[in-house]
């Protein structure tokens, strides 16, 4: 079993960045595949980016693409999302999920986190 747990959410005027963090204990003598989620009030969680296990391929969703980067620290068993350049459109909860094998956009990961809050003023 893995748990995930994220932090870095807040309040942060249009233009401005965050960094957010997910943190990996539990089953981690391996590292798994790893990828954000959002989800904004009424709507349904989408894809925002992914990363492989050794942090070599990253995937991410057009809208974020040039302002969003997913990196990982596998000693530290921490996955990050910088934001930056922020849209309120950004505002959503922001999920992270690891997965044994599967690294895409779609929600097959097996074990996700509760999620961070982000909301952009304009």
């Amino acid at each position: 079993q893995v748990q995930l747990v994220e932090s870095g959410g807040g309040l942060v005027q249009a233009g401005g960045s965050l960094r957010l963090s997910c943190a990996a204990s539990g089953r981690t003598s391996s590292t798994y595949p790893m990828a954000w989620f959002r989800q904004a009030p009424g709507k349904e969680r989408e894809f925002v980016a992914a990363i492989t296990r050794s942090g070599g391929r990253t995937n991410y969703e057009d809208s974020v693409k040039g302002r969003f980067t997913i990196s990982r620290d596998n000693a530290k068993n921490t996955v990050y999302l910088q934001m930056s350049s922020l849209k309120p459109e950004d505002t959503a909860v922001y999920f992270c999920a690891a997965d044994l094998l599967y690294w895409g956009p779609d929600q097959k990961y097996n074990y996700w986190g509760q999620g961070t809050q982000v909301t952009v003023s304009s």
